[in-house]
């Protein structure tokens, strides 16, 4: 059984993500939605009502302000934000004993096949070490950069994307005691959480965002966020073998094929030239490099205690004018560098 915990706040176009939860899921006894709301917003508290007993509504207790330094008090709903977290997989996994949650917030549309992606991968968490969480969400898959005639394809990243993503309880066990006052996306994405383990994450992504509106002020939403293409192809995860997502096989595989392909200039790729070579790898050498290339590509270029969005190892896949590109460092990286961010 695999829960989906939905966090909900003062956004009554949560119907729009709950619509399509209970229209794509499989079955209701294997996939309960829960509906964690925080604020004590009545017209989306009649939202969740609406839906009867399809969905589960817990409600946070405590909606208090937080008292935060002076320098955060534009921050205050970030500390919320991180509150509400801890208070809902509380309830999922110490109230409920669930052994996993899928983790979804108010404003994602999730694609077909989202259960089957997470159904096909539960397994693959259970098993691998390496990884501690499975996301839906490619940070670089906006419609021109992602092989939509791959959406079978995944990945592993180092980076936390969110956004759609499937924990174990195990995980709880050991995030809860230390579970950070506000931006825990970006906690989680400190070496001291993440202590080397990666998340599965899809060519094309299983959920896409409708929330411009929210503590972040649309800060990526009119760039990159309204972009992101959304798998409308259904994939029967479940009948593929997922084994090569395990640590060594994927090493194995994936980077022997980065270093093997031909390494071009930004130039080339920009003029479009040499398209003859198939996938390409461009090369970056330093965190400056790595912005430029990213800027001058589309990429998002922001670097999180030294790990790019979407990267694993320090290489970036993406399309680029229809072929794919491996922004990758030298073969002998030596690491992230967290001062890099």
């Amino acid at each position: 059984v695999l829960p989906v915990l939905v966090l909900a706040c003062d956004r009554s176009t949560v119907r729009r993500c709950l619509d399509k939860l209970l229209r794509y899921r499989p079955s209701a006894q294997r996939f309960p939605v829960i509906v964690s709301q925080d604020c004590g917003h009545a017209e989306t508290a009649r939202v969740i009502a609406s839906y009867g007993d399809a969905v589960a509504h817990i409600r946070q207790p405590d909606l208090s302000d937080i008292p935060v330094p002076a320098e955060h008090r534009k921050f205050q709903g970030y500390y919320k934000i991180a509150r509400h977290y801890r208070w809902a997989l509380g309830q999922v996994f110490r109230t409920f004993r669930y052994r996993a949650a899928i983790v979804v917030e108010d404003d994602l549309e999730v694609a077909p096949d989202f259960f089957e992606y997470f159904q096909a991968a539960f397994p693959l968490l259970l098993a691998d070490r390496s990884l501690w969480c499975v996301s839906a969400w490619n940070d670089n898959g906006k419609e021109q950069m992602v092989d939509a005639a791959q959406a079978e394809l995944l990945y592993r990243t180092d980076f936390f994307p969110g956004l759609g993503w499937l924990l174990l309880a195990e995980l709880w066990d050991e995030l809860e005691p230390k579970w950070p006052p506000a931006f825990w996306d970006d906690w989680m994405r400190q070496p001291e959480q993440r202590r080397g383990r990666s998340c599965v994450r899809p060519e094309v992504s299983r959920t896409m965002t409708f929330g411009r509106k929210g503590v972040s002020h649309g800060q990526f939403f009119d760039q990159y966020l309204k972009f992101i293409k959304l798998n409308d192809r259904f994939v029967p995860f479940t009948r593929l073998d997922l084994s090569y997502l395990k640590k060594e096989e994927y090493e194995r595989s994936f980077l022997p094929k980065v270093y093997a392909a031909p390494e071009v200039r930004v130039e080339e790729l920009q003029g479009n030239r040499r398209r003859e070579l198939g996938a390409v790898r461009l090369q970056y050498s330093g965190r400056d490099s790595f912005k430029a290339f990213a800027k001058a590509l589309g990429l998002m270029d922001d670097l999180k205690s030294g790990v790019p969005r979407a990267g694993y190892r320090g290489i970036v896949s993406f399309v680029y004018r229809g072929r794919r590109v491996y922004l990758a460092p030298p073969a002998d990286w030596p690491g992230y560098d967290p001062s890099w961010s």
